[in-house]
């Protein structure tokens, strides 16, 4: 076989990402726990008065219930510890239950974690806290990136706290229930300027219908996807997993893209483009590029997702 999962990952090797944010993740990351929670509520702050979140839906909310109750229930000192407990990544019940969530559960706790601070249920960050000046620069260079930059940073950041997942042994995997595909006639098709490919257009296609079932059909077994900033995921039932976890209600909107022949008949295909979040709707379009690879058959045996550096990039369909 002419490509392994790590050599399909140089396609298009002049595609540029967002390399500030993994570097921003990296220094929040060196912060002590009080400022990563201030820091957090800081940039929620300064996010809500540009970006409008939308409330996370009931089954997410309730997945979470009964730690949300037991916080609740708390002494503002307790709730305190909690938080910080989670940005230590200690090894505590909330943070071993913390880390078998799913992202989406993880965002929609800490959504109503900040509605229950403006409503004065959960201890807030103290009045006239000052940040220190290695979390002041870090709050600087999260307001200086775009909005979609903005809540990949602090998306990944909580979702990343919480006792390590590495170290829980077996555990069940808590996540909201899949929804069902989009009846066929509530389908739309999208169209992508320079690419027919019936794969990459169905792969768009039936994403945005959230028919998994169909979209993984087009990976090969031994396929693998790599999300922004992250290892590649590899096989078939892992990447479904991914789907059915972290891509429900996306809505990827393709514009143009670029199709190359690649060594033993397999095809190196990049699109470029916008994907909103129902987190934030179409407040925020994340500017995006999708690099395929295809084998001789057509399936999708690898496909990389950047977030990339700027809207120029979108234009960006060198090799």
């Amino acid at each position: 076989m002419p490509f392994s999962i790590d050599t399909a990952r140089n396609i298009f090797p002049n595609t540029l990402s967002a390399d500030a944010v993994p570097a921003t993740i990296a220094r929040f990351n060196q912060l002590s726990a009080e400022d990563q929670l201030a820091l957090i509520w800081f940039a929620y702050l300064e996010m809500g008065k540009t970006i409008t979140i939308a409330a996370p839906g009931a089954a997410n909310m309730q997945l979470a219930e009964i730690t949300m109750n037991e916080i609740k229930q708390m002494s503002f000192q307790e709730q305190t510890q909690v938080m910080c407990d989670l940005t230590n990544h200690s090894d505590t019940p909330i943070c071993r239950t913390y880390a078998t969530w799913s992202p989406n559960i993880k965002l929609g706790f800490w959504y109503q974690l900040g509605e229950w601070m403006y409503q004065g249920i959960v201890a807030p960050i103290p009045e006239g806290y000052n940040l220190s000046a290695n979390a002041s620069a870090v709050l600087g260079t999260i307001q200086g990136l775009d909005s979609g930059q903005q809540i990949t940073v602090l998306r990944n950041c909580v979702v990343n706290m919480g006792f390590d997942v590495k170290n829980l042994g077996s555990y069940t995997r808590v996540s909201e229930p899949v929804v069902a595909p989009k009846d066929m006639a509530q389908r739309s098709k999208v169209t992508i300027q320079g690419i027919d490919n019936p794969t990459v257009l169905n792969y768009m296609n039936n994403l945005n219908a959230n028919d998994f079932n169909a979209l993984i059909e087009l990976f090969t077994p031994d396929g693998g996807l790599q999300p922004p900033f992250r290892r590649p995921i590899v096989g078939k039932d892992a990447v479904l997993r991914f789907f059915q976890e972290e891509c429900q209600n996306l809505k990827l909107i393709p514009e143009q893209g670029i199709s190359e022949p690649a060594d033993d008949g397999y095809t190196q295909i990049k699109v470029t483009g916008k994907c909103q979040t129902p987190w934030f709707g179409a407040g925020v379009g994340m500017n995006i590029a999708w690099r395929f690879l295809l084998n001789p058959e057509g399936k999708i045996f690898f496909v990389a997702i950047d977030l990339l550096a700027s809207p120029k990039e979108l234009l960006n369909l060198a090799r």
